[in-house]
């Protein structure tokens, strides 16, 4: 006599399991971001909590300009244009200069005042702290207190020649940043 081995029931497993991947998609963002591995001189101080995580994907401009010192040209930053998503690629909100301004979809917005920076590598612009501004408008941006740009990639200043014959010419460079906005605990 043949057994016959009913096929086991799985969907009980896969939807726990489902479901524990999407609490843990859901969970705050603050649980999964540490500033053990920043540099000192970027790191928030005690106090405060992450209160938002975007990922900043767009361009920056630079413009040929003579040297204050009048040896010579060099392209000099003149600001951001990104979008600001969430950790799954939806927009919510804007990263624009100067004067540097963060604005959420929500009608909220925050400048802010640059506190330090610190190398990123080769290529890529540094990190950077900045001390917020007070906020303009109700939602995500009221009660920011810092914003660290961490996780940069690229954004340098254009490496083609800035001479004379370049003065007032304008490059848009791309480049991605984590913008971690912290507010006070």
């Amino acid at each position: 006599m043949l057994a016959t081995i009913a096929p086991r029931n799985t969907a009980p497993t896969l939807t726990v399991l489902c479901v524990a991947l999407l609490v843990a998609a859901c969970a705050p963002m603050s649980a999964r971001y540490s500033q053990e591995q920043l540099p000192a001189a970027v790191k928030v101080p005690d106090g405060h909590q992450v209160a938002m995580q975007t990922v900043g994907v767009g361009k920056i401009a630079y413009e040929c300009k003579a040297k204050k010192d009048m040896t010579g040209h060099e392209w000099v930053f003149v600001g951001p244009d990104a979008a600001l998503n969430d950790r799954g690629g939806m927009q919510v909100g804007t990263y624009v200069g100067p004067p540097a301004t963060w604005a959420n979809l929500d009608g909220s917005k925050v400048t802010a005042t640059q506190v330090a920076v610190a190398p990123a590598g080769a290529g890529n612009i540094p990190y950077q702290l900045v001390k917020a501004n007070p906020a303009t408008g109700s939602g995500a941006m009221q009660g920011v207190s810092y914003i660290q740009r961490v996780a940069t990639s690229g954004g340098v200043a254009p490496s083609s020649p800035c001479g004379m014959e370049s003065v007032g010419a304008k490059q848009w460079v791309p480049y991605q940043a984590d913008y971690i906005f912290w507010k006070s605990a």
